[in-house]
């Protein structure tokens, strides 16, 4: 039953199907639009309009970037002689909240799935294998710990290492907090495998 009329149902509508937002979010995020002020809901317009017009791939490493080269690319005192390979960008702004890593990145865009159709040509592995033909010292491997992120590592150490550059995957195991008991065997034994000397 409609209760709001066409233009919000329709609004409604649209911001559901966004990733991560559910009927009542986007409920909530549409009576939040309709009450503010036109200027403020024309800027949010223009700056997504904006953005899908001018965000595309940096050319170094495809994270996105309104330039031709991201930030982290285009930042002189990053160590780019060590390549960080991850899935997507996402991924990517996880490791750079940590401020640790002072590397570069390689953004696949998606991970080796035979299930999903999705092969090495599919994702941005050529791309990489180009950029290992300039002066790189390591390759870390940071895919998800899923099977996909698994197969994808492991197809990625196959194609570098016979270059002679160094090719090293990120630990993975128990979770700050996590109870043993409560976590998976290949977690733990990963966990294990991955342990350093205290």
């Amino acid at each position: 039953m409609d209760i709001y009329g066409k233009e919000i149902t329709k609004l409604i509508d649209e911001l559901a199907a966004l990733p991560g937002i559910g009927r009542k979010s986007a409920q909530r995020i549409a009576f939040h639009l309709i009450s503010a002020p036109e200027e403020r809901v024309r800027a949010l317009a223009d700056a997504m309009v904006s953005a899908k017009k001018h965000v595309h791939y940096c050319r170094e490493c495809y994270n996105l970037t309104d330039e031709e080269l991201c930030p982290i690319c285009s930042n002189p005192s990053r160590n780019h002689r060590v390549i960080m390979v991850v899935e997507n960008t996402r991924d990517l702004a996880a490791y750079e909240k940590t401020g640790r890593y002072d590397g570069v990145y390689h953004v696949l865009h998606g991970a080796i799935s035979p299930m999903l159709g999705i092969g090495p040509g599919d994702i941005k592995l050529k791309e990489l294998m180009k950029r290992l033909e300039g002066d790189v010292d390591e390759v870390i491997i940071a895919t998800n710990s899923s099977l996909e992120g698994e197969t994808t590592a492991m197809y990625i150490a196959k194609l570098v290492k016979p270059t002679g550059i160094r090719v090293t995957r990120i630990a993975s195991g128990v979770p700050v907090g996590g109870d043993l008991e409560n976590i998976d065997e290949v977690t733990l034994l990963r966990a294990l495998e991955g342990r350093m000397e205290l």
